[in-house]
């Protein structure tokens, strides 16, 4: 019998209540993740991207349908264990890199293994290969401040993956990279990806980067269509 899969939404509705109305955002999307694949989610400025990443990361709650990770329905989770899910299962990457300014490049890997119990000899030594890994050893003790764009957004990937979650969820991780930096940031995040067995959503307005994953799926108009 084949494994689950790692992640699947079932037919998710989403709306938000402005103004007296309601502006639906989700209508019935569906979306299977299989661990080790990257999928590209493209679609048009505010057609929902962010909603459906949050709502797939357990921020967000749908209105109805299924979020599953593993075959495990989580829709009757509580508050709590939809935060234990998250900090076991889920790694995320925003446009912008969200580090701790105060806190070195190491210390911010470190510090969400902490949270999770792990030792913080056992964090510092996998924050520590996680930075070896993006090349980033020498900048350890650097904080976010003295990074490049670049590396910061390198550092909040390996920050990611600390926890050595079994699924990536990226909401255009290269958007504020120029081109150049964006397709070696990218080059690391799927190779990683694929490294660790992950399943991973992206989503990115970029073409390019969209035609390098397994395969595309597009949102307009609250629908996922496999492109």
């Amino acid at each position: 019998m084949s494994n689950p899969l790692a992640l699947e939404l079932k037919d998710v509705h989403r709306t938000y209540q402005q103004g007296g109305g309601g502006l639906q955002v989700l209508r019935g999307a569906s979306l299977s993740l299989a661990r080790g694949e990257v999928v590209a989610l493209v679609g048009p400025s505010g057609a929902g991207k962010s909603t459906l990443l949050h709502t797939a990361g357990l921020l967000e709650r749908p209105d109805s349908g299924e979020v599953r990770f593993n075959g495990e329905d989580c829709g009757s989770f509580d508050d709590a264990q939809r935060t234990e899910m998250r900090r076991a299962r889920l790694g995320f990457v925003y446009q912008f890199h969200h580090l701790l300014p105060e806190f070195s490049a190491v210390e911010n890997i470190i510090v969400p293994q902490m949270i999770a119990g792990v030792k913080r000899t056992v964090a510092h030594e996998r924050a520590m290969s996680l930075l070896d890994s993006m090349g980033l050893a020498a900048r350890a003790d650097h904080r976010p401040g003295k990074l490049s764009g670049g590396e910061q957004q390198r550092v909040a990937i390996a920050r990611a993956l600390a926890n050595n979650p079994a699924v990536l969820l990226a909401d255009e991780p290269t958007g504020n990279l120029d081109p150049d930096t964006a397709d070696g940031v990218f080059a690391q995040l799927v190779g990683l990806a694929k490294q660790h067995g992950l399943a991973a959503l992206i989503a990115t307005h970029n073409p390019a980067l969209a035609s390098r994953m397994d395969r595309t799926v597009r949102l307009e108009h609250g629908i996922l269509t496999t492109l």
